[in-house]
């Protein structure tokens, strides 16, 4: 008999070993991120064996030093330091199989087509209208795309409809197949829908965490004029010198960063409309091979969504989270966690940290990854991995 991931039980119990190490709870502009949408744009082909470890390491470590080398302020808000607990219950984790989930930017109109017959994904789609008051796979289905490509809605679409995908893919390969699955992720809001599946939070759960997520990030992204452009073709450490440089002849309000970290040679700037305007205007100068400007709401995953941070704070802290029952890696760090309090905390700074996407698909493959699943709309993620390890094996599974 199937069991859907709404029924999934927890049987295994665990003795955390811990420790204690403090970060930044919300500090200023270059400790910021961007949105999944930016995995739409061109992507390079350079093999993970070419991609130095230490290297893309150290990029995360020197975040908070690219401050220093631009002029950006970074004056830290009240309680700006958080301790947080890491414990050690996957830090030995060794992936040979991982389901993927896509974020914001991957949407389509016709998602959720193909999955809507198979009765546990109507049963999704029917809590999903019960908790969003609309008939969201009407949109999906449907559209229009103007209506689905809106904050408010894709976010709530994307997570339902990737969870179906998981649904397809249970009724097609039995219940071995999603019991399989030892690492889970997802990019930007795709983070919560592995979160999900990892059983961390239920279905309902996520759900009003994605709505709420998708209303205080659109609210944010209303509230100041700001925008993301993807580089193509630079090194990270040239389009940081690349924003440096565009930083030199903004005011403070338009400054920009790195705000994705999505694959080689693709990287997502975020920040003011003005400073954007001069990222486009001198990149060919930096020698990228072109920049597509994103088409979202705003600068996601930046200082600029710092009014959001709060609400999602005290949603989560009204919100049920458990240990998941695999390995879930995260967006901030490129690491798994296992405390709900941990999860928390890290949620909510998503929103304001760059995507470490780069590092975690890196970290997987040399663990030893022997499969992967991209579940939900768009074959992006898919087509990152490819590009990172050209003999990885990735199937998308659409919905």
């Amino acid at each position: 008999m199937q069991t859907s991931f709404l029924q999934f039980s927890r049987s295994k119990t665990f003795t955390l070993t811990s420790l204690r190490f403090s970060i930044p709870e919300r500090s200023s502009l270059f400790n910021r991120s961007t949105m999944a949408s930016a995995s739409m744009a061109v992507l390079p082909s350079t093999p993970i064996r070419q991609i130095s470890t230490h290297g893309q390491r150290a990029r995360v470590s020197a975040l908070n030093k690219f401050a220093s080398r631009s002029r950006v302020s970074m004056s830290a808000s009240v309680g700006s330091s958080v301790a947080l607990t890491d414990d050690l219950l996957f830090k030995d984790y060794k992936p040979t199989r991982a389901f993927l989930f896509p974020g914001q930017g991957a949407q389509a109109v016709g998602m959720g087509k193909e999955a809507q017959t198979e009765p546990a994904v109507a049963e999704l789609f029917k809590k999903a209208n019960d908790i969003l008051g609309f008939d969201l796979l009407d949109i999906c289905i449907n559209g229009p795309k103007d209506k689905l490509d809106s904050t408010v809605i894709s976010q709530p679409a994307i997570y339902v409809t990737s969870l179906a995908a998981v649904e397809l893919l249970r009724a097609r390969g039995g219940e071995d197949i999603i019991n399989s699955a030892d690492v889970t992720c997802g990019l930007s809001l795709g983070e919560y829908t592995a979160l999900a599946f990892a059983g961390a939070f239920s279905f309902e759960d996520g759900l009003r965490l994605v709505k709420l997520r998708g209303e205080a990030m659109q609210d944010a992204a209303d509230a100041a004029s700001s925008a993301m452009v993807s580089v193509i073709g630079l090194e990270s450490d040239n389009v940081q010198l690349l924003c440096d440089a565009a930083n030199e002849e903004v005011d403070e309000k338009d400054k920009v960063q790195i705000a994705n970290f999505l694959c080689p040679g693709n990287y997502a700037v975020s920040g003011g409309v003005k400073g954007i305007e001069v990222v486009e205007a001198k990149a060919k100068s930096f020698k990228a091979r072109m920049t597509v400007r994103l088409a979202v709401a705003g600068a996601f995953h930046t200082s600029f969504m710092e009014p959001a941070v709060s609400r999602l704070e005290a949603a989560l802290a009204t919100t049920q989270i458990r240990t998941p029952r695999i390995p879930v890696i995260s967006n901030v760090d490129a690491q798994p966690h296992s405390d709900p309090d941990t999860i928390k905390k890290i949620l909510a700074r998503q929103v304001t940290s760059p995507v470490q996407w780069e590092l975690t698909v890196k970290t997987l493959l040399e663990k030893g990854l022997k499969r992967g699943y991209e579940l939900g709309p768009g074959k992006v993620i898919a087509g990152i991995v490819k590009r990172m390890d050209k003999t990885a094996a990735i199937e998308n599974i659409g919905a």
